[in-house]
């Protein structure tokens, strides 16, 4: 199966030498995403605002690839301090409905930001 990239102007531009995201057959790969506003060019200063930031990057980018929040089956976060955790998860729980992804969250060193999430969607048969 051919890979097909993902792009949307409704999510942040890449920084660097990686596509938004990738659709391989019933599958689509996000990429990491932070949390830069793509309209305002702007990120939010708490966890709680970058989180929403990053999932609505990432619910943009999913459409994009003819996925949905619902779609996704695996999920990694990155935080820049674990103990922004309760409140990240907060955020997080709303975006995705039941049964949730499948989830890896870790702590990680950062460049500015407070979060950055990766995801994995199924397309497939439901």
């Amino acid at each position: 199966m051919p890979k097909q990239q993902i792009t949307t102007n409704e999510s942040a531009q890449p920084i660097g030498a990686y596509s938004q995201g990738i659709r391989v057959g019933d599958f689509v790969f996000v990429s990491g995403q932070g949390p830069l506003n793509p309209a305002t060019g702007k990120t939010g200063e708490t966890v709680e605002e970058q989180t929403a930031q990053v999932l609505e990057n990432i619910k943009a980018i999913l459409a994009a690839g003819g996925a949905s929040m619902a779609d996704v089956v695996k999920v990694t976060a990155h935080l820049s301090d674990l103990k922004y955790f309760e409140a990240y998860n907060k955020v997080y729980a709303t975006y995705f409905p039941d049964p949730k992804p499948a989830r890896t969250t870790v702590g990680s060193q950062l460049n500015n930001i407070l979060v950055e999430i990766d995801v994995i969607a199924y397309v497939g048969e439901k």
